[in-house]
């Protein structure tokens, strides 16, 4: 899965991956907004990776948790859906608007392939300093650089260079910022 090739989402296995990381974002997703310290522990638990400032406004789904790295000063509001069946990695001083979906995860063209179960997983990169819109969406393999505004309701399906402000369905780079 992790290696971009096709798999079996349906693997007993990697059901009952996905079974304890949504239990855990159900736990977190119905705490008082009162309880911080239940809800970071809750994430240190869930992620792979992350560092001593964040902050995750529920509710958070993701499919395994452990594919996820969040950096320092990582913000995300309302809705954050993280389909992490390949690796997910965000630098330090990002922030997330509302609804908004990274999903690593794809599915083949091709119906009779499909129809089998078999899916695939392409990582996703978030460099450092980026500011994401309300519901943006970023497709399975995308890369953005640092430095990145990415306008709400874009869909991200292509790499996206340091330093731009990129924004549209498809989302294209529309100018470089200072």
């Amino acid at each position: 899965m992790v290696a971009g090739q096709m798999y079996y989402a349906d693997d007993q296995n990697l059901a009952k991956q996905r079974e304890q990381a949504k239990s855990l974002c159900f736990e977190y997703n119905h705490l008082k907004p009162s309880d911080l310290e239940n809800r970071i522990n809750i994430m240190k638990k869930l992620l792979g990776k992350t560092k001593k400032n964040f902050w995750i406004e529920p509710t958070f789904w993701c499919d395994y948790g452990y594919n996820i790295e969040i950096g320092e000063n990582f913000y995300a509001n309302h809705n954050l859906v993280i389909l992490d069946g390949n690796q997910v990695k965000f630098g330090d001083h990002v922030l997330i608007g509302p609804n908004c979906g990274f999903y690593t995860a794809g599915h083949p063209l091709d119906f009779e392939i499909r129809n089998q179960g078999l899916e695939y997983a392409k990582p996703i990169e978030v460099g450092s300093n980026c500011w994401f819109g309300g519901n943006v969406v970023v497709l399975p393999g995308v890369k953005i650089g640092s430095g990145c505004v990415i306008g709400a309701g874009s869909v991200v399906t292509k790499n996206i260079p340091q330093g731009s402000l990129a924004y549209g369905n498809p989302c294209k780079v529309q100018k470089k910022l200072k």
